[in-house]
């Protein structure tokens, strides 16, 4: 079984994360997606928990047309030493053979590692990001809906997902600090 790795943060999910998903698994037998910043929430750069992206993932997912039996979501917490966080990745995840990202950083630890790293299908990069999705919802443009699944639109309304995050864009909702 060849098993992929396709790590992001999924600030909210998208139609481009559900493309590439699909198109990774036409190139092996199950993806791992693995949940990025998975401590970070109610920030602006980082709204929503682990927990609601991995259900917005798999709502985004099924609506998607994807079989879940193929796929594995787990989150993942970053750490600031890079190695570690690779370390993290190897422990949280099962063993995986690939890796696809976008990210140019992310791609040197895995290759280095020794790991088979493809660059992530993207599809329409300049239309589908989750970054844009976030300036539209604080800019109160309801665009944003048509660039995630309609489950994923459902979620974040569910949750008070945009006056979470024109909340978070306040400043009124920094790191908790004990």
């Amino acid at each position: 079984m060849k098993r992929a790795l396709f790590p992001g943060r999924f600030q909210p999910p998208h139609w481009g994360h559900v493309y590439a998903v699909t198109e990774i698994l036409r190139e092996v037998d199950e993806v791992v997606v693995a949940v990025g910043s998975a401590q970070f929430n109610y920030l602006l750069k980082d709204p929503f928990t682990a927990g609601e992206r991995i259900w917005m993932l798999r709502e985004a997912l099924r609506e998607g047309g994807v079989d879940l039996g193929r796929v594995v979501a787990i989150p993942i917490p970053n750490v600031e030493n890079n190695l570690e966080w690779l370390g993290r990745v190897r422990s949280y995840a099962p063993p995986f053979q690939v890796v696809y990202t976008g990210n140019p950083f992310v791609a040197l630890l895995f290759r280095e590692a020794g790991y088979e790293v493809r660059r992530q299908p993207m599809y329409h990069r300049e239309r589908y990001s989750s970054t844009r999705v976030r300036e539209l919802m604080l800019r109160g443009d309801p665009q944003w809906e048509e660039l995630v699944p309609r489950s994923v639109a459902e979620i974040v309304k569910a949750i008070g997902g945009v006056e979470r995050l024109k909340t978070a864009a306040t400043g009124e909702a920094e790191p908790h600090r004990w």
